[in-house]
C-alpha cells in the first residue's frame, strides 16, 4: 500500500488542518503531506466559513479517503488501536467523544472573533462577550478533564484526539493574550511543547505570506 497522504491548508491559519495533522502524528502514522494553494476553494472554505465539514484536511489511505476531521480521528483509532487516540475506559471514551463533538460543531463566536494565526500576538486583545462565553466553556471543559483524569493532558498521561481538537484553541489563547488560570496556562504550555506542535509551529512561521488577512471575513 502506498504511503498515506494528508491534504492540508495553511499551517498558520488552518485550524482544522492542525487537528487532523496532530491526530495522524499522535497515531504514529507514516504519512506524506499535500498543501493546497491559498487560492484553492477548499482553502478558502476552511479559512472563511470556519466549518468543520470541509474537504481539508483529507486523508487518503490506500483506497480509503476520509475528509471530516472527527472521521479521520475515528479511522485512525481503528487502524492504530494501540496508539491510544481514544481512552480505553468506556466512560472516559464517551466523555472524550462528547467534548470533541462539542468543538466540532460549536464555539463559532470564539472561532470567528479569534481566528487561528500562529505568527501573530495581539497583546491586550479585547474579547467581545459572545466569544468570552465560548472561552469560558472551553476553560470549564479543561478543568473538568483535569479533575477527572489527573492530567497532564485532557484524558491523562498522553495526548489523544481531544488534545488535537483543542490544540488550535491553545494557539488562539496565546495569540490573543487570553487570561488563564495556572492549570490552563500549564496545559497550554504542555501542548505547545509537544514535538509535533513545535514542528507545526516552525512550519507555520516559515510559511510565505500569501494569504491576505484583510480579505478573510472572520
Amino acid at each position: 500500500m502506498a504511503k498515506p497522504v494528508l491534504t492540508l491548508s495553511s499551517k498558520n491559519y488552518g485550524a482544522w488542518s492542525l487537528r487532523g495533522w496532530l491526530m495522524c502524528r499522535f497515531a504514529g502514522l507514516d504519512f506524506s503531506e499535500t498543501i493546497i494553494p491559498p487560492d484553492d476553494p477548499a482553502m478558502k472554505a476552511e479559512m472563511l466559513l470556519l466549518s468543520s465539514s470541509m474537504l481539508v484536511p483529507s486523508l487518503q489511505h490506500g483506497t480509503v479517503k476520509v475528509w471530516d476531521t472527527l472521521a479521520i480521528g475515528e479511522y485512525l483509532n481503528e487502524i492504530k488501536p494501540k496508539a491510544g487516540l481514544l481512552p480505553a475506559d468506556a466512560k472516559a471514551r464517551a466523555h472524550c467523544r462528547a467534548i470533541c463533538g462539542e468543538m466540532h460543531s460549536g464555539f463559532a463566536s470564539m472561532r470567528g472573533a479569534l481566528p487561528m494565526n500562529i505568527k501573530a500576538h495581539f497583546k491586550g486583545f479585547k474579547v467581545w462577550s459572545r466569544a468570552q462565553t465560548d472561552i469560558d466553556r472551553v476553560i470549564a471543559i479543561w478543568r473538568e478533564c483535569f479533575k477527572a483524569y489527573g492530567g497532564p493532558f485532557l484524558f491523562g498521561k498522553q495526548p489523544c484526539i481531544a488534545d488535537a481538537m483543542y490544540a488550535p484553541v491553545v494557539t488562539r489563547f496565546l495569540s490573543y493574550d487570553v487570561p488563564l488560570d495556572s492549570a490552563c496556562t500549564s496545559y497550554c504550555k504542555r501542548v505547545m511543547e509537544l514535538p509535533a506542535m513545535k514542528e507545526w509551529v516552525a512550519a507555520a512561521k516559515a510559511e510565505p505570506e500569501e494569504i491576505d488577512e484583510l480579505d478573510a471575513e472572520f
